[in-house]
């Protein structure tokens, strides 16, 4: 009998598809990220783990159950760097994730980051909320007109193909990118090999890389100091990928115009410096938030399941 633990609520669709493939399912009904002893009792109860963002499998948490019970982490969202998948491998854990389901629900968020702050959006809404609108009139909360403009764009994965694609042909943008190795598109795009000489270039800085060691601090003072005073910063990847108290400092001297966030250093937590600024768009983590995405992305983890308890290959080994 397979035994599958979802750590956190998810649609019914997904649940109903996860019985119909395992004999057992438990459904954790808590929101938040798995305590240190619920990790370890993960690996020892269960024949399978559905977990997701904030779920940290880290190498301490392997080294502490010696014989894991659990074969296979399911992750549910395209990042995993909260599981350290060569500490699950030396355990014999495979990993899994789900890409390409969020590939342009996260996109659109980006694009509206990146007219909320050129459009001062969030503080024109605050405004009106808080009364104290004037009324019209013509150098009202000027911003910047984004047609036309130039993105940069960090890390040119699917989603970050996604974001541009978007930008060329839906408001006329050049479009740069940084990346490991070039990429065949169908746009016209440059490939810039110095991330600092890119945000020094455009109007747009949009960062679509994954998170990990390799990308922490990506984006620091050097590359915020490169930027254009009109420019914006966007980050819809992983919170540790800014340096957040670099990123305060540029949006407080107005080294910067504006950025706008879905995600955070040390999420949930918001630094009350960076929630006091007015020319910062600042969301909670909505990348995926769409019930159709959740559930594809739910289908596609339970897929991996599916493969697993089969004996095949899993669709999304990572």
């Amino acid at each position: 009998m397979t035994r599958l633990w979802i750590t956190r609520p998810l649609p019914d669709e997904v649940v109903a598809a996860a019985r119909d493939v395992c004999e057992e399912v438990v459904v954790r009904e808590e929101t938040l990220p798995l305590s240190a002893r619920e990790l370890r009792g993960a690996l020892q109860q269960f024949d399978v783990v559905l977990p997701t963002l904030g779920d940290r499998f880290s190498a301490e948490v392997f080294e502490d159950v010696a014989m894991p019970r659990c074969k296979l982490l399911a992750n549910f969202g395209v990042g995993y760097n909260h599981i350290d998948v060569a500490a699950a491998g030396a355990a014999g854990i495979a990993v899994s994730n789900t890409p390409g389901a969020v590939t342009d629900a996260t996109a659109d968020i980006a694009v509206m980051l990146m007219l909320m702050s050129a459009r001062r959006a969030g503080e024109g809404e605050r405004m009106v909320r808080n009364a104290t609108w004037p009324g019209w009139h013509p150098t009202q909360m000027l911003g910047l007109h984004m047609s036309g403009k130039r993105v940069g764009i960090i890390g040119m994965g699917r989603i970050g193909q996604a974001i541009a694609r978007r930008c060329h042909f839906g408001f006329g943008m050049e479009v740069a990118y940084v990346n490991r190795s070039a990429r065949d598109l169908d746009f016209p795009s440059t490939r810039v090999a110095d991330l600092v000489a890119m945000a020094g270039a455009v109007d747009f800085l949009v960062a679509a890389v994954p998170g990990g060691a390799d990308t922490r601090h990506l984006i620091g003072e050097d590359v915020l100091h490169a930027m254009h005073p009109h420019a914006h910063l966007v980050n819809i990847s992983r919170g540790d990928v800014v340096d957040e108290a670099a990123l305060i400092a540029a949006l407080e001297g107005q080294q910067i115009a504006g950025a706008g966030l879905d995600v955070y250093e040390r999420e949930p937590v918001v630094p009350e410096a960076l929630a006091a600024l007015e020319n910062v768009t600042l969301l909670p983590h909505l990348g995926t938030a769409a019930l159709e995405v959740r559930v594809d992305m739910g289908l596609m983890a339970v897929d991996n399941v599916r493969a697993f308890c089969a004996g095949a290959q899993l669709p999304n080994a990572v």
